[in-house]
């Protein structure tokens, strides 16, 4: 008992002699440090680089789980070791796009810039449910005047890189915006839209191929086969209005899917979207059916 408070009174005593060691300087120097890696946080995020670095983080948990101080196992721990010595160079091979865009983007950026929390992030319902409604008017035109076009609705990826390579614009989205990006022979027409937080974000993006270009339907277009691409490398909802035909397809995690309404198609992203005004919809009408069944009963029970 005596050794337990011995340690813990000499592990506060450590500390308050850390924190009363701090100067002002080190707290400046804290804070800094602190802000720089936030904002590498916010610019990997936006970069495919956000799945290469957990993937690091997880070998360096299973290398520090199989280190001699833990479960001491000696052939994963060797080869773990072997791989993180070269680790910095396989980093800075595997990052040199998104190492080269940063440092591009430090070049250009000022004071407010640097200071900008970036995109608004007015991500309610209620514009969810707005910009929803846009895009289902917007499909129903587009496919009726046989008009090509391509949404892309990001989801929990970001989409920093497809939105650098566009022209970013930051609007709300309207019918005739959408209609005006897609008509025939304007700059961005042959590109894709990108919506974030609800709200169009960029236009004239360039999507990714799909990986396995081969296995696709012949019969599909390039919109086609950039929507199943971009599909494959994130989480986002694509939306392909057909120039040949005016069918309405959606791309998901690969998969094309085609023939949607303008009921239908809204219908679909506000599934998707909105989970929780449905799944408030969803129990609204289970309590109100429940107390209808009990209003029922007691009627019942009163008329006999």
């Amino acid at each position: 008992m005596e050794t337990a408070i011995e340690t813990m009174t000499d592990i506060f005593s450590r500390i308050a002699s850390v924190i009363t060691s701090i100067q002002f300087f080190d707290v400046i120097d804290m804070l800094l440090l602190a802000f720089i890696i936030y904002k590498g946080f916010k610019i990997v995020r936006e970069t495919k680089a956000q799945q290469l670095i957990t993937g690091i983080l997880i070998i360096l948990l299973l290398y520090a789980v199989a280190s001699p101080y833990v479960l001491n196992l000696r052939v994963i721990s060797y080869l773990l070791q072997n791989f993180l010595q070269v680790g910095l160079i396989a980093i800075v091979i595997v990052f040199q796009p998104e190492l080269r865009r940063v440092l591009e983007r430090v070049g250009r950026a000022n004071v407010k810039s640097v200071f900008n929390s970036g995109y608004r992030a007015d991500n309610t319902t209620q514009n969810w449910s707005d910009t929803i409604n846009v895009i289902g008017e917007a499909v129903r035109q587009l496919s009726d005047t046989k008009t090509g076009a391509l949404i892309v609705i990001e989801r929990t990826n970001r989409l920093g890189e497809q939105i650098e390579n566009g022209t970013v614009m930051d609007c709300i989205p309207s019918v005739p915006t959408l209609g005006s990006i897609f008509f025939p022979k304007t700059p961005l027409h042959d590109g894709a839209v990108v919506i974030r937080n609800a709200r169009i974000i960029a236009a004239g993006c360039f999507l990714p191929t799909p990986q396995k270009e081969e296995r696709i339907n012949k019969q599909l277009g390039s919109r086609h086969r950039a929507a199943i691409g971009m599909s494959e490398n994130s989480d986002a909802i694509i939306i392909v209005v057909s120039e040949e035909t005016g069918t309405v397809s959606v791309a998901e995690n690969g998969e094309l899917t085609r023939g949607y309404t303008k009921d239908s198609l809204t219908q679909y992203l506000r599934t998707k979207l909105i989970p929780d005004a449905n799944h408030n919809i969803n129990i609204t009408g289970i309590l109100k059916s429940g107390k209808e069944r009990k209003n029922g009963r007691r009627k019942k029970e009163e008329e006999k």
